[in-house]
């Protein structure tokens, strides 16, 4: 194996030595890649990087009878040449990943346990190897091996694309890759049904013709073919004169040239993807977007896209602090740490307008006044929706997408917002940096929030991975940015023809186009209008506070209380201070009394002997209903006597000293009762529950009837209720004083149940007395015995 890798070994090695020469690091990459560090991989590939893993389970399907042509690496994770060659793999994958319906890439690792006897299958003896296996491969073929195959991408695309022009069968989804000619050009619309024509015009040795095809093989209303400098017809017809070049040709004859910064493989496939029509297959068709209204059921806003605009930020920030932190009920540990570094970041660097900047001092101010672990997002949104009211400081509601508006309501919006936020930041604490400042205080304030708080990570690694996916916008392709639109200086080639970065000119571009003089202010809303719904905003949020206040409470005043003897005392005294006024009111209503609120004092009045049952509070026991005897007197419905236990009981044993002490009272009270209710010489029909029989009968009334009949009947009532339980609580106390003093705190059946367990110990105790005084007796007579 040694042998058969050494000529490649200081060729590979001398790579390694001059890669990170020829690929420097700047300073927008290294920001990224100290966001996000590269996860941990069983192997040398992981799905993500667009490769398929082949094992035993999968293997047979994949390589066999494929519609497509299958590009397999057989290494060893535990060979330096494999770790060496796996980069170049990648960047391979990420490059052709636009060919994958005709030529798709796999690997397997044969230093895994499970894949040792695959390897064996295929006869790999060495590391890596590389094999070809063309399109409806049988389930028994091994593949043709590439031998001394080159380690650069783009040596490694030219032998696919050698070898898709040399294979039988043709792979279905791969267009033609041979030269075309005038007389197919000619009679090309009469049988094809596309909007775009492109012909790259090139010498025999060329692969930018090929390689263009191939990457517009997903794109559907444009077709790709290569025309060789020697076809004279045509090179005539269209006067080119430089090769490579592009013309795009239409129906009649007409064309034109393909307009790009260079004339390279990079430059072509990008521009035309960008035709007008040109979308990718399966993808839902483009959006107008000059139209005012869009599938997102918001007035489409037309923008410049080279500018950033306010609008953005500042939705982007609602989202961020109202939305996303809302999912975090408490914040603490690292998730604080990061909130806080985040909102410090902010208040430092954000370009805002003067309410919002108030706003994020206020809260930054806040979150460093916390001294404790943790916070309770409710706390944080108060501070964030300025429930103090401090002037001149707002964040508005809301989101109002400009330059990040999406064509779906779940496409760009929010991480296009965030991520253009964060470059933001990154320039203005470029801008204003001082000696001394910290580097990395925006780079970590981002890292920090993502990891507790932000879970979609884009990148330009990420978009050229990831584009044509779901997630991608039709109106706004995924492309590694800036676009050559953008920035036509950014973009250069090797000297090999594939892509290259101006890094010289990428950094200056940032920090132009990101620069806080160029934010534009479009689509904003007043800061007097802010202010204004925000107050709006608070009032309503304290008036519904006191609407449910009042609801509470008139739901509490609807349970009635058990009262106390001054309690009863102070009702009597307001009951005979009542004015003439209300007792008119209650003779024309029938005598009928209405329970209310009061919401002053927080006391339910009294009903009427009618209007509910009375329980009885010694016993527990519910006295029958009143009803009316009086014709036309209407009846209210009985309602449900509710008794708040934990308040009588409490009160039952608190004021126990009190009732017994005011025993002499209640008899004399009761003794005045009985004054009152004797014959006068007017009788009236009126109804009183007996305590012990209930029966209706004559109850003598005083021969005044300008005092109220229904609040006497209601006094005497409460009066007879107090007073009965008083005399029984009397009697209690005289007839077992002792006895009242034990049960206290006790039921009746705790109280049965220590009688019992008494007298069962009583009698184990007389067994036990009686078996040893017996076994006693017989030892004594043992021993008496000769």
């Amino acid at each position: 194996m040694a042998r058969r890798l050494g000529r490649a070994t200081s060729r590979f090695t001398e790579e390694i030595q001059t890669y990170h020469k020829r690929i420097p690091t700047f300073a927008v990459w290294l920001c990224f890649c100290l966001l996000f560090p590269p996860a941990a991989e069983a192997g040398l590939y992981s799905p993500s990087d667009q490769i398929i893993l082949l094992n035993p389970e999968n293997v047979e399907s994949v390589l066999a009878n494929s519609t497509a042509a299958i590009v397999a690496e057989f290494y060893a994770s535990w060979c330096g040449h494999c770790v060496a060659f796996s980069p170049v793999y990648k960047s391979l994958a990420r490059d052709i990943k636009e060919w994958k319906p005709a030529v798709d890439l796999a690997a397997v690792d044969c230093a895994a346990q499970q894949n040792i006897k695959l390897c064996s299958a295929f006869s790999i003896t060495g590391y890596p190897t590389l094999k070809f296996f063309h399109a409806y491969s049988k389930a028994d073929s091994k593949g043709e091996a590439y031998k001394a195959f080159p380690r650069d991408v783009q040596g490694l695309r030219h032998i696919i694309i050698d070898k898709l022009e040399n294979q039988e069968p043709w792979p279905p989804a791969c267009p033609p890759l041979e030269p075309t000619s005038q007389a197919e050009i000619d009679s090309f619309f009469e049988t094809n049904n596309v909007q775009h024509l492109a012909l790259i015009f090139e010498k025999a040795s060329s692969y930018i013709g090929r390689e263009v095809t191939l990457d517009l093989l997903q794109f559907e209303n444009v077709t790709v073919r290569r025309v060789l400098n020697t076809e004279q017809d045509l090179v005539t017809k269209l006067g080119v004169t430089e090769f490579p070049s592009c013309y795009l040709y239409y129906p009649k004859g007409n064309f034109t040239r393909l307009k790009v910064n260079i004339e390279a493989r990079t430059f072509y496939s990008y521009a035309l993807q960008r035709l007008p029509g040109v979308v990718r297959s399966g993808r839902p068709p483009l959006v107008n977007i000059d139209h005012p209204t869009n599938s997102t059921e918001e007035p489409w806003r037309p923008f410049n896209r080279s500018r950033v605009y306010m609008a953005d930020l500042e939705s982007t920030l609602h989202y961020s602090l109202r939305v996303e932190l809302a999912a975090h009920t408490v914040i603490r540990g690292n998730a604080l740490i990061s909130l806080k570094k985040y909102i410090s970041v902010l208040t430092k660097y954000f370009p805002g307008r003067p309410v919002v900047m108030n706003l994020l001092r206020s809260v930054d101010s806040w979150l460093q006044n916390q001294s404790g672990g943790e916070i309770t997002y409710e706390a944080l949104r108060k501070i964030l929706d300025n429930s103090a009211q401090s002037p001149d400081t707002a964040l508005p509601e809301g989101v109002r997408w400009v330059g990040c508006q999406g064509s779906q309501p779940h496409l760009r919006r929010f991480p296009c917002g965030m991520w253009t936020l964060f470059h933001v930041l990154t320039v203005q604490a470029k801008s204003t940096s001082t000696r001394g400042t910290d580097p990395k205080e925006v780079l970590s304030a981002m890292r920090n929030y993502v990891r507790s708080f932000f879970g979609c990570r884009p990148h330009n690694r990420v978009n050229n991975r990831i584009a044509g996916a779901l997630s991608e916008d039709p109106n706004f392709p995924k492309i590694q940015w800036p676009s050559p639109e953008m920035c036509s200086a950014c973009h250069t080639v090797r000297d090999n023809g594939d892509h290259k970065w101006n890094k010289e000119q990428v950094l200056p571009f940032l920090m132009s186009y990101f620069s806080s003089n160029r934010i534009l202010t479009d689509y904003l809303e007043d800061e007097s209008q802010v202010l204004a719904k925000q107050r709006e905003a608070l009032a309503a949020q304290k008036h519904g506070e006191r609407r449910a206040r009042e609801a509470l409470d008139s739901v509490t005043h609807l349970l009635p209380s058990q009262p106390t003897v001054q309690e009863e005392e102070e009702e009597e005294e307001e009951d005979e201070g009542t004015q003439d006024e209300t007792m008119a009111d209650e003779e024309e209503e029938g005598g009928e009394g209405a329970p209310a609120a009061d919401e002053m004092g927080g006391k339910t009045s009294e009903p009427t002997p009618w209007a509910k049952p009375e329980m009885e509070l010694g016993r527990g026991r519910q006295r029958a209903h009143n009803r009316p005897s009086i014709v036309g007197m209407r009846m209210r419905e009985p309602q449900e006597d509710i008794v708040d236990l934990d308040s009588f009981v409490n009160q039952h044993y608190k004021a126990k000293a009190l009732r017994l002490a005011a025993s002499s009272r209640v008899k004399q009270r009761t003794l005045q009762r009985k004054v009152e209710q004797e014959p006068g010489p007017v009788f009236g029909l009126g109804m009183e529950m007996d305590a012990g029989l209930g029966m209706v009968g004559l109850q003598p009334v005083e021969a005044d009837f300008d005092l109220d009949v229904g609040r006497q009947r209601k006094r005497l009532q409460k009066r007879e209720l107090i007073g009965q339980y008083y005399v029984e609580e009397a009697e209690l106390s005289h007839r077992g004083r002792w006895m009242s003093v034990l049960s206290i705190g006790f039921s009746k059946v705790d109280i049965s149940l220590c009688v019992i367990l008494y007298c069962l110990s009583s009698m184990c105790l007389v067994a036990m007395y009686l078996f040893f005084k017996n076994r006693l007796r017989l030892r004594r007579a043992k021993v008496s015995l000769p």
